[in-house]
C-alpha cells in the first residue's frame, strides 16, 4: 500500500515522503497513529505538487546562491575594532558583527549560523572565511580586521 508519511518514521522515511508498506502495517500502525495517510488519487496528486512547488523552490534559492556567490565573492569585509598594544583585541570578532558587517558593505543579508571563522579573532589583520550561502554553494571572502 502506498501511504504519504506526515512525520518522520524510524527505518521507513521522513516527513512528506511517498512510500511503499505492507497493508497490515499502514493500517494497523500508521494510519491508527496518524503517522500517514493512504496515498490515493487525490492525496498522491497533491503530494506530486508539492513535490514540484519544493523542487521549484530549492531552485530558485540555489540561483539566488550563486548570484550572491558572483556579488561578493572574493570580496574584503572591514570590521573596526577597539585593540591594545601589538594588535590584541579587546575582546574578539563574532560572526554577528561580521554579518552586520556584510550587509552595510556589500548589501547582503547573511545569517551569522552559516559564517565560517577557521579561528577566533583576536589580533589585527586579515583572515579567510567562508559563508555557506544554500545547500553546497559556499563563498570565500577575506576579513580585515582594523584598530578604531
Amino acid at each position: 500500500m502506498k501511504v504519504i508519511l506526515i512525520q518522520d518514521v524510524n527505518k521507513v522515511g521522513g516527513k512528506g515522503d511517498l512510500v511503499e508498506v505492507s497493508d497490515g502495517y499502514a493500517r494497523n500502525f500508521l494510519l491508527r497513529k496518524g503517522l500517514a495517510v493512504e496515498g490515493t488519487g487525490g492525496k498522491l496528486k497533491e503530494w506530486e505538487e508539492q513535490q514540484r512547488a519544493k523542487r521549484n523552490r530549492e531552485e530558485r534559492l540555489g540561483r539566488a546562491a550563486i548570484e550572491t556567490k558572483k556579488k561578493i565573492g572574493g570580496k574584503k569585509v572591514r570590521v573596526l575594532m577597539s585593540s591594545g598594544d601589538e594588535g590584541r583585541l579587546f575582546g574578539s570578532v563574532t560572526s554577528a558583527q561580521l554579518a552586520s558587517a556584510i550587509a552595510e558593505q556589500h548589501g547582503v543579508e547573511v545569517d551569522k549560523k552559516d559564517i565560517r571563522l577557521d579561528e577566533q579573532i583576536k589580533q589585527l589583520g586579515m583572515y579567510p572565511f567562508r559563508i555557506r550561502l544554500h545547500g553546497g554553494v559556499e563563498v570565500e571572502l577575506t576579513l580585515s580586521v582594523e584598530a578604531e
